[in-house]
């Protein structure tokens, strides 16, 4: 053959190559052919209605959302000039970003490094004004809010009883855990949540969503009284603490989680896009799992953290709240990484990664995942559609998750030093 037609032949097969689309997986079980469609309150939260409920609760019908209200003028969030290559190491090989995309159901991604975006990109047919359900990274944002309220001496401290704010729960063991216990999920109450749709999770999800017959969410909680351990001893997981930090912060301020969002939170910061919350059939947020945001403002969200609680030059979170949340020299042993659980470790409503820097995120279940090191500036966005909640889904995506978040770390000079 000669040289030239080989090369052009070589030219036509990589040009084909690109114009190739490659099906997102499970796309055709997501519901592609319907146009990923919006569920209602009874069906958005399975197949075919994730990926478009999921970026769009509030226009799921019988879904109640209180708005939180972008900046006048949104925080600069540039693309990076020369963007990094990122690589990342799985099970001894090598991949890259569009190899995570192609494993696995991610709906966004966003990588950053040092306030410009190094890797943005969309799935599923959805675009940057998508809202994103937290779901428990909601639990995160729960903690700023608290973090923001005692040093405005809205809650006069950590260590008050959460019925001093919530008389509901008086003479209940959620009334008598303190605020800091429950920042840790330390209350010792034994709250079952293994996603099976018997457990206490699905009863107050039930109860907040006004199910017949499921009563009034603060008689679930009033209802959980057994111990598995003294308050304040270990951490053991539970949606219930965030949703009586969420209550504490709404009677201890006299204003909704959403109006506390956008004056302590979202202007503030810059944000691009409203947000919302996910509204309780008794008025009160989704404390637990209802937050819902851009790709970009969970960026944004991310660099604040990184940044220890400043937007340029306002301090918008308390820095020493921040290091207490995130920082694992200050928690307790029974809290650090690789004794709280045989990883992570936990903080205030944040997990804490085995890293000698200072690394940590906001994670939900089915996915949802904001990772901060603060050091190197370098945080990484995912948001996807698992198939299983945390606890039923097997180990392969939360590995590889794992790996990326490495690889990322590690193709743009981050410190993957162990704990």
């Amino acid at each position: 053959m000669k040289p030239f037609l080989h090369s052009a032949l070589v030219l036509l097969t990589i040009a084909c190559a690109s114009t190739v689309v490659r099906a997102e997986p499970d796309e055709d079980l997501l519901g592609k052919a319907q146009g990923y469609p919006v569920g209602n309150a009874s069906t958005w939260y399975g197949n075919p209605y994730r990926v478009g409920s999921w970026s769009a609760l509030d226009k799921v019908r019988g879904v109640n959302t209180r708005v939180v209200v972008r900046a006048p003028a949104p925080n600069a969030l540039p693309k990076a000039a020369n963007p990094a290559t990122i690589f990342y190491r799985y099970k001894n090989n090598s991949y890259t970003i569009n190899d995570y995309l192609g494993h696995q159901r991610a709906t966004a991604l966003l990588v950053l490094k040092n306030d410009e975006i190094v890797v943005e990109q969309y799935r599923y047919g959805r675009t940057e004004d998508a809202r994103f359900l937290s779901f428990s990274m909601a639990k995160s944002v729960t903690s700023l809010l608290v973090g923001q309220a005692l040093a405005k001496g809205a809650i006069a401290s950590a260590d008050d009883r959460a019925d001093k704010y919530v008389p509901a729960l008086a003479g209940s063991p959620y009334g008598a855990t303190t605020v800091r216990q429950l920042l840790r999920m330390s209350s010792g109450l034994t709250f079952s949540e293994r996603y099976d749709g018997q457990d206490d999770i699905a009863r107050l999800s039930r109860a907040s969503a006004g199910a017949a017959g499921a009563g009034k969410p603060v008689d679930v909680l009033r209802s959980i009284t057994d111990r598995h351990a003294a308050a304040g001893e270990k951490f053991v997981y539970s949606s219930a603490e965030t949703d009586v930090l969420g209550r504490v912060l709404t009677g201890a301020t006299g204003k909704n989680m959403a109006e506390l969002t956008t004056e302590w939170l979202w202007k503030p910061m810059g944000a691009e896009h409203d947000a919302f919350w996910r509204v309780g059939v008794d008025g009160q947020e989704v404390a637990n799992g209802g937050f819902n945001a851009s790709l970009r403002d969970w960026g944004r969200l991310g660099l604040l953290l990184a940044h220890d609680g400043k937007a340029g030059a306002e301090q918008v979170v308390p820095r020493e709240y921040l290091l207490d949340a995130t920082d694992p020299a200050r928690q307790p042993a029974a809290f650090r990484p690789r004794t709280a659980t045989p990883y992570f470790g936990y903080g205030y409503q944040f997990w804490l990664m085995p890293l000698k820097a200072r690394t940590f995120a906001m994670q939900g279940i089915h996915g949802q995942t904001v990772y901060v090191q603060p050091s190197t500036g370098i945080v990484m966005v995912l948001t996807s559609v698992w198939e299983s909640a945390s606890g039923k889904q097997n180990v392969q995506p939360y590995e590889e998750r794992d790996a990326l978040w490495r690889g990322v770390l590690q193709s743009l000079g981050g410190d993957l030093i162990p704990y």
